[in-house]
């Protein structure tokens, strides 16, 4: 995304966050849950329990800033919270995401025997 000027890192909030929280509460998240500075040159993503809604809290410098989304009718691909706080996505995972497609891909599968 082009809007976010010298970004250089992009982290998604793996769980799903009470959006009634404003820039204040998604700083306290950063700092405390995903332990990472809100004041890096990151942008920080997060989404609803439906899905339909993702808020991007970035620092530009002079101040905190936040970009809010709302789908009208699909929902967001979010990765299953498993063992990961946050991910770190690339700016052309960013692109897919806001585009509605699948970021993570698919889990590794892992067998011990071949069962033949």
């Amino acid at each position: 995304m082009r809007m976010f000027v010298e970004i250089n890192d992009i982290y998604l909030h793996s769980g799903f966050v009470d959006f009634r929280k404003s820039i204040n509460g998604l700083l306290v998240i950063i700092e405390n849950e995903l332990e990472l500075s809100p004041f890096s040159d990151a942008i920080f993503i997060f989404c609803n329990k439906k899905q339909d809604k993702l808020k991007v809290v970035y620092w530009d410098k002079t101040g905190f800033a936040m970009w809010y989304k709302v789908l009208q009718k699909q929902r967001f691909k979010w990765p299953k919270v498993d063992d990961f706080k946050h991910l770190k996505l690339s700016e052309q995972q960013l692109n897919w995401l806001l585009g509605g497609f699948d970021v993570i891909g698919h889990n590794p599968l892992r067998y011990s025997a071949l069962g033949l």
